[in-house]
């Protein structure tokens, strides 16, 4: 039973990953505390210290352009790879713990309720995490190195073994206290979506009640409906939950003299102020408002595939 929710968005969660690499380097780079990103090179001879912090970080078009120029297009495709290896064993551990989570919870909540998607979205979250957080801090990583044209990129195996030489084991796990603070996102973006979609089925039950012969089918609408209602309940959750975003980045820098997401949380906004704690939150919904309607069209296009 576990196979129908994982296939579908293995599936969804691979073409959304794909699809919207460049705009989550961007989003990852500004989110970054390394200079380099935020000032020329002319400007950075002139400028050291704490005046670095109150200078003003480029947007996400100017981030876009200094890439393009000083690294060339490929760099948007940097931690692609890491990326596809973790998209389809974190969506099909979290998908089947999020069934396995509810089917259980419905015996002892009332079914279908806010308790059970709300207790499920969160235990399937933390597993997700903590089984797949070596990957993405690898990936992290690879989009954070940024090295002039010509020069050859940094690939995961070097990272890997730069990550272990360096840090450990416990390298592998930086930024994962920031990632469980994320689970907020996953939980209020689950339950808002949940609704919506009852309440759209509940609609089309309304409008087709008095016609005996009209069947439950997929059309245009349904995958409309469910792309909307994926789109609204993730920009609501990730607009309240991004400070943890740029924490876990902060996090998992390498040479990071960022420790705990605690002292990240009161660092960044003192040197740097408030804002910094939603750096690249437009280029972030930008590209997680159609991953996110990609990837929950996907899965209940092939799960109406599947039990047709």
């Amino acid at each position: 039973p576990l196979l129908v929710p994982t296939l579908p968005h293995m599936c969804g969660g691979t073409v959304g990953a794909i699809l919207t690499c460049p705009l989550e380097v961007v989003k990852t780079r500004l989110q970054s505390s390394h200079i380099t990103l935020y000032v020329s090179e002319v400007q950075l001879s002139t400028v050291n210290g704490p005046s670095v912090a109150r200078m003003s970080p480029p947007g996400p078009l100017h981030c876009l352009k200094l890439i393009l120029e000083k690294e060339g297009a490929r760099s948007l495709f940097r931690g692609l790879g890491p990326n596809l290896v973790g998209v389809a064993p974190s969506r099909a551990i979290y998908f089947a713990a999020y069934s396995s989570a509810k089917e259980r919870l419905n015996g002892v909540f009332q079914p279908d309720s806010t308790q059970v998607h709300m207790v499920s979205a969160g235990l399937a979250g933390f597993t997700a995490i903590t089984a797949t957080n070596p990957i993405w801090l690898i990936k992290t990583r690879m989009q954070l190195d940024s090295r002039n044209r010509g020069e050859k990129p940094m690939n995961a195996f070097e990272c890997l073994r730069r990550v272990y030489q360096t840090e450990g084991l416990r390298g592998f796990y930086r930024g994962m206290s920031a990632s469980y603070a994320g689970i907020s996102e996953t939980v209020i973006h689950f339950v808002i979506y949940e609704s919506i979609k009852r309440r759209l089925l509940e609609v089309k039950a309304a409008q087709h009640m008095d016609d005996e012969e009209e069947e439950s089918s997929k059309d245009a609408s349904d995958f409309v409906g469910m792309m909307l209602a994926a789109a609204t309940s993730k920009t609501c959750a990730t607009s309240i939950a991004y400070p943890h975003e740029v924490i876990r980045t902060r996090l998992r820098e390498e040479g990071t003299k960022y420790r705990s997401f605690f002292q990240t949380l009161t660092t960044v906004p003192k040197e740097e102020g408030y804002r910094a704690l939603y750096r690249g939150l437009t280029t972030h919904l930008v590209r997680q408002i159609p991953n996110t309607a990609i990837m929950m069209c996907t899965y209940e296009l092939v799960v109406y595939m599947l039990n047709g």
